[in-house]
């Protein structure tokens, strides 16, 4: 027990006097860091193909007289602390590059580096080493892709047009609520099929059936209640375009203003040749000709067709004759719809979903129908070809950014040699 009391008493005396060792030692001073959080630098690495390039010199100037030169190190990379955000001017030595290396771009020694870049603390700036190895395509494999193209995008519009010919052909009314309703199916089919993860030819079919039912309800809540309060043309027209703001910001409002991508499994890419198509498009393209096949023998061959048709020619003489009219014009809403909704299906296919997907082609499909012949169905699939090879082969020669704008000069052009349309019919004025 004494041994024990000893030991602590030891370990007190002990303790205490290393702390007060430490008490009264001076803090160690810490060791000064440097701080590169506002170091600014201009940077980049050289590279030919796989082979990083060594010793290369690039200069970088800049205002108040600033220059300092790097040289790329064994990894390729070079940098430059620049002394304040603001404009510079970068520029490679050729005769420092390696033997057997040389600019892509002979031209190409600056770059220029723009006082509003300076978003983060480093910028980067690259020069192009070695021979330029990308494949070209001559004109004529352009020629065969962009055709291949124009007839598939014709072919979409050619869908939708025949419906606002329809429509005008027998209530004479211009219905600029007609893209809203190409929008209406790719929705739907972009929530059946991606979102619920239903097969894509049934959410085809689900679209297709919808697209008719809301071609129904427009003209059961909307149109037919119009026509018999008397309300003229003009005035039918401007609520038409009142219904597309409406239903174009009601479809902002519940899917967002974001693309959406219709990952359905037709994105694999079929090569014929030197033209290059998507399974997807290959699709529209079968099942557009399909449709429309079957709209031509609809018109041509049933009771209901042939008296749609007389309702095109001559309302008055159709219903003197014992054709219900209201009845076909119903039955043209519903089938306008439905073709509305396949070629929204289908644009989306060819260019993805959006809320205002359908208002971006509606120029082009009056155009296509214009072009063919107001109230005729043939001159607006005719019509729609026309547009839509021309709005593809047209950037062959011109900024794709202009091809829309191209398309509706030419069709200024064909109605000042054929006011009527393609296949339209002269009347007699007066």
């Amino acid at each position: 027990m004494a041994l024990l009391a000893l030991a602590l008493c030891l370990g007190v005396v002990l303790g205490s006097g290393a702390l007060s060792a430490s008490a009264s030692a001076p803090a160690p001073t810490p060791t000064p860091t440097s701080d590169f959080t506002n170091t600014l630098t201009i940077g980049g690495v050289l590279r030919d193909d796989d082979n990083v390039v060594e010793g290369a010199e690039v200069t970088v100037e800049g205002a108040g007289g600033f220059s300092e030169v790097a040289t790329s190190d064994d990894t390729g990379r070079w940098s430059v602390v620049v002394p304040e955000k603001g404009e510079y001017t970068v520029t490679i030595d050729p005769e420092t590059l390696p033997d057997g290396v040389e600019l892509r771009d002979p031209d190409r020694v600056s770059a220029t580096v723009a006082a509003n870049e300076w978003q983060t603390n480093s910028i980067t700036r690259s020069f192009p080493l070695g021979v330029d190895d990308r494949q070209t395509t001559g004109f004529f494999e352009q020629f065969l892709q962009r055709l291949a193209a124009g007839l598939n995008f014709g072919l979409l519009i050619a869908l939708a047009a025949i419906g606002i010919t329809l429509i005008f052909g027998t209530t004479g009314l211009n219905n600029f609520a007609h893209g809203e309703m190409v929008t209406f199916g790719a929705i739907i089919a972009w929530i059946v099929a991606v979102l619920l993860g239903v097969n894509i030819f049934v959410a085809m079919l689900v679209a297709l059936v919808l697209g008719g039912a809301f071609g129904y309800v427009q003209d059961w809540l909307l149109w037919k209640p119009l026509r018999k309060k008397g309300v003229k043309l003009v005035q039918a027209m401007i609520v038409s375009i009142g219904l597309a703001i409406a239903l174009r910001y009601l479809y902002l409002f519940f899917i967002d203003g974001s693309t959406k991508t219709m990952n359905v499994g037709l994105s694999e890419a079929i090569v014929i040749g030197p033209v290059r198509i998507t399974t997807g498009s290959v699709v529209s393209m079968v099942i557009s000709v399909v449709a429309l096949v079957a709209v031509g023998l609809f018109l041509t061959r049933t009771r209901v067709g042939k008296a749609t048709r007389a309702v095109s020619d001559n309302p008055s003489l159709a219903a003197a004759s014992g054709i219900d009219v209201d009845r076909i014009i119903r039955t043209v809403w519903v089938l306008a719809g439905a073709l509305a909704a396949l070629a929204g299906v289908m644009l989306g296919l060819y260019r993805q979903v959006s809320w205002d997907m359908g208002f971006q082609v509606l120029l082009l499909m009056f155009a296509a129908v214009t072009l063919g012949g107001l109230g005729s169905a043939y001159g607006a699939l005719v019509g729609s070809i026309v547009v839509g090879l021309f709005v593809e082969l047209s950037t062959l020669i011109i900024p794709a950014d202009l091809k829309y704008a191209a398309a509706l000069v030419v069709l200024i052009l064909v109605l000042l040699v054929r006011p009527q349309g393609i296949l339209g019919r002269k009347e007699r004025i007066g």
